[in-house]
């Protein structure tokens, strides 16, 4: 019988166990496996990589996964030093990630997230689509190109469940008279619609000139394959309405808000709203300004969901005591738990708890630290990690290589990465002397040791042989370098390790220095006092114990750098 080893790798693939398991038992077990772990599970096998890669497979798996938030901070300066931009993963236990998203640029904008599949804005002329869990990526030409006054707030991003389609949108600044690429930035009057995996961009005429400082402002969703966003509606109480826009049938509807009048606080500034997504619904948010600090708010924070759409029937879902110390929204609401960034610097989490809508926030949690972004260019997203596959869009005629260099090509964040390397130099300098003083400390104890019998004070040799196990420096285990790029909350704990790593390193060595000291200064001194005493017959030869005394003299360049 052939062994395991000389058999075909085919013949070995064939005879898996996990591969003579009913076909629909293997999907089933595949489909509680997370990504990462499927993309490994692609390589081992033909049969494994066509179930995994299969389309079916990949909308099952898209269905069953868990939802996480992202947290986008773009790149900005502080001080005249910039700092790149940075996504952070908060999962399920509400942990937030170590990892730098691979696809995301330094100069990145985010526009959307839909389906594990994210759209980046970037400053040449190309809009970025990537999978951040697989790495793909594909450059799309934007709609106009060298368009003054364009944002990345005006794109959008979202999938119609029925047509199966992703869809990119864009709101197109009404032009200004007489200028061929200025646009206004206040009024847009048609939307520019691309098709993932079409041919080029489509113009669609909205209803009436529309509010872009309203998108600014309040944000725009994709739920269900319909996008939705705030516009102003002066004769309705809130002042505003929320306009639809069907990705599949690509029409408009409107959405008349709550007719609920406010009871605005006394002396308070204007109302604000965002629109947001919570629990797969349309969620509008509101709170009143404070009149003098605009960026503040007073009163509560009410977050209003819009329990039937044809109905156009809303209801109060949350009615929150904010703080002025807490930064004005959008805020992520997710698992019955809001995200709230304050001004000590720090993003928090609370639990939402109450009664009659009255709600309290309760079992407040650190998240995370944003210093040195600004908190209030945070964007947050629901997504998750899939299989979607973007390769299958390459072939397009608006598929783009960008023409400049990407990311973290650019001179300008030489600095940037020139300092991660530094740190990591000193990681590996740390480690390097960790292990050469360690061997040392050995060596050193052995040449003890050996010296020990030559020794005749009974309570010198003791208080030695006590003293040698201090020479054993207890540095802490050297965990393996991480290969991936570290997001930048990951890399500021990083370098406070390496700065604890490298005080310690110090601090144990002056206390081995001593002790190692310590023990050649006792060892050097009764050596010499029975040479004095070898020659009224101590019991020893000189030989030997000039022997020894080289020996000791071996030791202090060592110990004594």
């Amino acid at each position: 019988m052939a062994s395991e080893e000389t058999k075909p790798k085919k013949q070995r693939d064939e005879e898996c166990i996990i591969n003579g398991l009913p076909g629909e038992l293997i999907e089933r077990i595949f489909l509680k496996l997370p990504v990462s772990t499927l993309l490994r599970c692609t390589g081992v096998c033909e049969q494994w990589h066509k179930l995994i890669r299969d389309p079916q497979f990949v909308t099952s798996h898209l269905q069953d996964a868990p939802q996480c938030a992202v947290l986008f901070f773009p790149q900005e300066s502080v001080s005249g030093e910039p700092h790149p931009a940075d996504a952070i993963l908060i999962d399920e236990a509400w942990s937030p990630s170590t990892y730098a998203v691979p696809v995301i640029g330094p100069d990145d904008f985010l526009c959307g997230s839909c389906n594990g599949l994210l759209v980046l804005y970037t400053k040449s002329s190309t809009l970025k689509v990537a999978n951040f869990a697989t790495g793909e990526c594909l450059h799309l030409e934007k709609p106009v190109k060298n368009l003054r006054g364009d944002h990345f707030l005006f794109y959008n991003f979202g999938f119609h469940p029925l047509s199966k389609e992703y869809k990119i949108t864009h709101f197109l600044g009404d032009p200004v008279v007489g200028s061929t690429r200025s646009h206004n930035n206040s009024r847009f009057s048609v939307i520019q619609v691309y098709t993932l995996g079409g041919e080029k961009w489509r113009d669609i005429k909205t209803p009436e000139a529309l509010s872009l400082n309203c998108v600014k402002n309040s944000g725009a969703v994709n739920i269900d394959g319909t996008m939705c966003w705030l516009i102003e509606d002066m004769v309705a109480n809130w002042q505003h309405a929320v306009m639809t826009f069907d990705l599949s049938g690509e029409s408009f509807a409107r959405i008349q808000l709550p007719a609920t009048v406010h009871e605005d606080c006394a002396g308070g500034g204007p109302r604000r709203y965002w629109i947001r997504e919570i629990d797969r619904k349309i969620c509008i948010a509101t709170a009143q300004a404070c009149p003098s600090l605009p960026r503040r708010l007073v009163g509560m924070l009410q977050i209003w969901e819009l329990e039937n759409k044809t109905e156009q029937r809303w209801s109060l879902k949350y009615n929150i005591q904010y703080s002025p110390d807490y930064i004005p929204g959008p805020n992520l609401v997710h698992r019955n738990k809001i995200i709230l960034q304050r001004r000590d610097g720090n993003l928090y989490s609370y639990e939402l708890l109450g009664e009659n809508f009255n709600t309290k926030l309760c079992k407040m949690a650190n998240l995370l630290d944003f210093f040195p972004h600004k908190p209030d260019n945070m964007q947050s997203y629901i997504c998750v990690k899939s299989l979607v596959r973007l390769d299958v869009y390459k072939k397009t005629a608006i598929a783009r290589r960008p023409k400049q260099r990407e990311g973290w090509e650019l001179k300008k964040w030489e600095a940037w990465e020139h300092e991660l390397s530094e740190n990591e130099r000193m990681w590996s300098d740390t480690h390097r002397d960790e292990h050469k003083e360690t061997a040392r400390a050995q060596r050193y104890r052995m040449m003890i040791n050996n010296l020990l019998p030559h020794i005749l004070d009974d309570t010198i040799r003791q208080e030695i042989s006590m003293n040698i196990n201090q020479i054993s420096p207890n540095f802490p285990d050297q965990q393996p370098r991480p290969i991936r790029r570290l997001n930048w909350v990951a890399q500021k704990q990083d370098l406070q390790n390496l700065n604890a790593r490298m005080k310690k390193y110090n601090t144990i060595m002056k206390a081995t220095d001593e002790v190692t000291s310590s023990i050649i200064s006792m060892m050097g001194g009764a050596i010499e006092d029975q040479k004095r005493a070898s020659s009224s017959n101590a019991g020893i030869s000189s030989h030997n114990l000039s022997e020894a005394d080289d020996d000791v003299k071996t030791l202090i360049p060592e110990s004594l750098p």
